[in-house]
């Protein structure tokens, strides 16, 4: 029998996500809950293994036994996915190089004595593999999704299916050198792409802009008296209202990350990106500067068929991914 449904898990350090997705139609059954950090590696296990068990027999019950296609889970960090080992994640604090999937094996076994798969991955690597199964990728054969939030991570699939590189780490787009001269250090290496537009430094960027400019072009109403609500969501906010300063960020990051994409033009002749993560709800904001950027540092002969679109997943697209992972595994 065709193997229809799977656990997905998506294990971040505020949150671990779970869900039962159907082959077809998608989340059956949804699940979010605080990540257990102060119980240590041991005590997520515990947690991620207790969540999963309940979620396969709401599964089983649903489904039956025989369709099960198995147990994904997309976390942050360097994740070895052919050996299950998860190094030095962020948000993770303790975890160095930690045995994932033999610990979370060891936790299911006695009560799940029959396991398909039990696949490990990077949570940008799932999260780009759910894109391609259930969301905006569907229709691209080779596309690199690209996740703008906090930090900047990517996923690359080729021929409907992940690529990983030669070490588990294709697709980190967040450590691209852009500018090796500039004062942005990020993880110890100048000018990356995250450390140019991850969340943090989009607002210090911002808030500098503003204060070099008259009390009067601040928008207030959207960032507060003293700048003290600026986020990317109030400059989105205040871009769409028409201010000025807030326009330019958004042109400067969406300029910047074009730079990012052109790279991964030249290099894999990818043409496709789909932009996911928090920071992609500006939209258009950041799309459309990314777009012309490309444009402009990618040969004409290069430009058949570019498109960047937003993601359409959203907050799901860990779990879905995930999940994905045994789907497509032999």
């Amino acid at each position: 029998m065709r193997m229809a449904w799977a656990i997905g898990i998506d294990l971040g350090g505020t949150a671990v996500k779970i869900a039962l997705i159907d082959r077809h139609t998608g989340i059956a059954d949804h699940e979010r809950h605080a990540t257990r950090l102060d119980a240590g590696p041991e005590g997520v296990i515990e947690q991620i293994a207790a969540l999963a068990c309940a979620s396969y027999h709401r599964g089983v019950d649903r489904f039956g036994p025989d369709s099960f296609a198995g147990i994904g889970l997309g976390a942050p960090g360097g994740v070895d996915s052919t050996r299950g080992i998860l190094s030095y994640p962020p948000n993770l604090p303790g975890w160095t190089r930690y045995p994932l999937r033999d610990a979370l094996r060891k936790a299911l076994e006695q009560e799940i004595l029959s396991l398909p798969a039990l696949m490990v991955d990077n949570d940008a690597n799932a999260a780009a593999l759910g894109e391609a199964y259930f969301g905006a990728g569907q229709t691209f054969s080779d596309f690199m999704l690209v996740t703008l939030g906090t930090g900047v991570g990517g996923g690359i699939i080729l021929n409907r299916a992940l690529y990983r590189g030669s070490h588990g780490t294709a697709g980190e787009i967040g450590f691209m050198t852009i500018d090796y001269r500039g004062q942005s250090v990020h993880a110890g290496v100048r000018g990356t792409l995250e450390g140019l537009i991850g969340k943090e430094k989009i607002v210090t960027l911002a808030k500098e802009r503003y204060r070099e400019h008259p009390r009067k072009l601040w928008s207030p109403q959207h960032h507060g008296e003293d700048l003290s609500l600026l986020s990317p969501r109030t400059l989105e906010h205040a871009a769409h209202s028409g201010d000025a300063i807030a326009m330019s960020i958004w042109r400067e990051v969406g300029s910047i990350l074009g730079v990012g994409l052109a790279g991964v033009v030249a290099l894999l002749d990818i043409r496709k990106f789909v932009i996911g993560g928090g920071i992609s709800a500006a939209g258009d904001l950041v799309i459309l500067p990314a777009l012309d950027r490309i444009r402009h540092s990618t040969l004409p002969s290069m430009h058949d068929d570019l498109e960047v679109i937003r993601a359409s997943l959203g907050n799901d697209a860990g779990v879905y991914g995930a999940a994905a992972l045994c789907f497509e595994s032999p």
